[in-house]
């Protein structure tokens, strides 16, 4: 049995304060009983795209040292749903999770494969490949727990990423999220919940939600959510406000499912 915290979060173009903001709610989190606790895409900093090329470090830089010792600290795996890495090529960065392990130890990156490049008209334009180099490796990580498979946003559109996790030997899918309110509202929860049938997995879906201050950002959907591997929603926020939901991850129930149920055999 082991708790996990999916957060929501409201990070603007502040780093230092969002930093305050996630600091605030991992504690929360953990004493509430977590063990294992998720932050959204874009944690350190939700603004424009030219901003985070200038703003992107390296792994074992400040920000990267801040949720190592944080994970420490509270002797917790931590997930830092993304930050801006670099990556070695003129005007761009990358989309980049990092997991830590309860001894601040760096556990696992991934770099986000499947870039949020979409022009629905009047309403959402982005072209994060502009300035985003896109991962080109599907990554599980073997833990003490189990084994966390890892996404970011707009992979969740693309079943064959989680497939391919699954066949890695995932046993729950982190898929840390800055969904639009105009996609999120549609398509938010259907796709959570079709991955993690399809899967037989857990998914933990951390969120950004609201507006996102002065950086003509559109607005981020929230409703940040743990669903089993049947489907079933364990816990969500519906509140559109900063918070975290918390839930109970039994990997014998996972089993039963996927015996019961062989569809990958």
């Amino acid at each position: 049995m082991l708790k996990i915290a999916a957060l929501q979060m409201n990070s603007g173009g502040d780093v230092r304060k969002n930093l305050v903001s996630a600091d605030i709610l991992i504690r929360q989190a953990v004493l509430a009983g977590a063990t294992f606790v998720a932050t959204p895409e874009n944690t350190p900093y939700m603004g424009t795209l030219e901003n985070k090329v200038a703003l992107a470090e390296g792994a074992s830089g400040p920000i990267g040292k801040f949720f190592s010792a944080l994970a420490a600290e509270l002797k917790i795996h931590l997930l830092l749903g993304s930050f801006c890495e670099k990556a070695g090529i003129p005007g761009k960065c990358r989309n980049t999770a990092l997991l830590f392990g309860p001894d601040g130890g760096l556990r696992s990156k991934y770099s986000k494969i499947n870039l949020f490049d979409v022009d629905i008209q009047g309403k959402v334009r982005n072209r994060e490949s502009d300035t985003v180099a896109a991962g080109r490796e599907v990554k599980v990580c073997w833990t003490s727990f189990g084994a966390v498979g890892m996404a970011i946003c707009f992979d969740l559109r693309f079943p064959a990423h989680f497939q391919a996790l699954r066949k890695k030997g995932a046993e729950l899918i982190c898929v840390p999220s800055a969904f639009t309110s105009h996609t999120g509202r549609d398509h938010w929860e259907a796709l959570l919940r079709a991955r993690a049938i399809e899967t037989q997995t857990y998914v933990i879906a951390p969120s950004q939600v609201g507006l996102h201050g002065d950086e003509g950002l559109p607005e981020s959907h929230g409703h940040a959510m743990i669903i089993d591997p049947w489907g079933c929603v364990l816990a969500e926020r519906l509140d559109p406000t900063p918070g975290f939901v918390m839930a109970e991850i039994d990997l014998r129930y996972q089993e039963k499912v996927r015996k019961e149920m062989p569809i990958f055999q």
